[in-house]
């Protein structure tokens, strides 16, 4: 087998253990020399390729690629960007091709989401359709679990940690306030078209800690009657009451309670605001004094509190793809295959494209408690173990020690330059 280079690209929005995974592509395609030759990262994800805007990572150290397993957020830069198709827009792939072949480039390992899968799996095709050989693996993760097949996905873990314990913590914060003050805590968390993230809240609440929480989820429509009388009756009993709501939370109608009017990069609403809504809506009609917070980026940038489980598998994905690639297999995505809940267990598996290219997973109806605004023991189980271990990354003068690469641009070949 002739020694190829290989192509590595970060996609959509960031997590606490993406680079993890990253570091588990170049460490595994670097202990392989004489089948990969380069790992060259795209910078700003597929965007990258097509600028021919290419970072020679062999000019990193051992120690600093080994530091990404410890370091938030997307090393090599990330974006919202969806090929489109072939028939319509043909320029782009020859431009991609133009570019492998320039810098010899046989292997794709592309780490994103559902829409990034889409892209790993158009550029998959390139063989067939445009006669250029590539082998394209599509590395896992989205904070929003929204994955079809794997068990769960790298960074849901660390987010879920992070929003169970500050639930946990606001509510603490709350219980010792409501006397006097403050009787409600809304926190919005991110989950577009799945409570995933939203659930994680839930885990908050214990047998031997019980909290008042009530959850917003995109699966259920937002029933304003029944929220408002689930949380008048948790203050009533308890003093206080916590909210987590999902910025995907829908009316009846399926239009989302805070839609921006604007849309990204793949025609999806902006979302945000919606916890205000909901503090708003609970003063005018309970009247009770409240706090609202957005965990926003805070959540999927954590990396200080990421989980152990969470780190372990984002690593582990990134070698296994590397694996699979030198293994023959093309169009294909590394999954976690869930053994047992407990003693938690785990091994990978492996899952066609053409099966999680824009399939979104969603909470399963036994997941959501009959009232619809809390999660059931199944759900429980399902989530203890991805919040389980901590990972600390090392400190210096107080704060976690993150690593920036040198991120060096590997020279251009080729004249011109492709408009986005």
């Amino acid at each position: 087998m002739a020694v190829k280079n290989a192509f590595y690209a970060q996609s959509g929005g960031v997590t606490s253990v993406i680079n993890a995974s990253a570091c588990g592509v170049l460490e595994t395609a670097r202990d392989h020399p004489d089948k990969i030759g380069k790992v060259y990262a795209g910078r700003n994800g597929i965007i990258g390729a097509l600028q021919e805007d290419l970072i020679d990572t062999s000019l990193e150290s051992s120690d600093a690629i080994a530091a990404l397993k410890h370091t938030p957020s997307g090393a090599f830069g990330s974006c919202r960007y969806k090929l489109k198709g072939l028939d319509t827009h043909k320029a782009q792939y020859e431009r991609l091709i133009d570019v492998f072949k320039a810098h010899d480039i046989g292997y794709f390992f592309y780490n994103g989401g559902g829409d990034s899968a889409d892209t790993c799996l158009k550029v998959s095709q390139l063989s067939s359709s445009l006669g250029y050989p590539i082998t394209a693996v599509h590395v896992p993760k989205t904070v929003d679990n929204d994955l079809p097949i794997t068990d769960c996905c790298p960074g849901f873990g660390s987010v879920a940690k992070y929003i169970a314990i500050s639930v946990k913590e606001a509510s603490f914060d709350v219980a010792s306030m409501a006397k006097t003050s403050t009787k409600l805590f809304v926190i919005e968390v991110m989950g577009r078209h799945a409570g995933w993230i939203a659930a994680a809240g839930g885990l908050a609440s214990s047998e031997d800690c019980p909290l008042p929480i009530v959850i917003l989820f995109p699966e259920v429509p937002f029933d304003e009657a029944k929220f408002l009388a689930k949380v008048d009756e948790m203050v009533k009993r308890h003093g206080y009451c916590s909210v987590v709501v999902s910025e995907g939370v829908q009316d009846r109608d399926g239009r989302f309670l805070s839609d921006q009017g604007l849309r990204d990069a793949f025609g999806h609403a902006q979302l945000g605001g919606v916890a205000p809504i909901i503090a708003n809506l609970c003063r005018e009609k309970l009247g009770y004094k409240f706090h609202w917070a957005v965990a926003d980026y805070l959540q999927r940038a954590a990396r200080h509190i990421a989980s152990k489980t969470d780190v372990d598998q984002a690593y582990a994905l990134g070698c296994a793809a590397v694996e699979l690639a030198l293994s023959g297999k093309n169009s294909v995505m590394p999954t976690i295959v869930r053994k047992s809940d407990s003693p938690y267990s785990w091994e990978i598996g492996v899952a066609e494209l053409k099966d999680v290219a824009n399939v979104e997973k969603k909470m399963p109806e036994n997941f959501i408690s009959e009232d619809g605004l809390g999660i059931t023991e199944a759900c429980r189980r399902y989530l203890q173990p991805l919040i389980l271990g901590e990972d600390y990354p090392p400190y210096r003068n107080g704060l976690p020690d993150y690593v920036r690469l040198k991120n060096i641009a590997v020279p251009k070949k080729l004249e011109g330059e492709f408009q986005i």
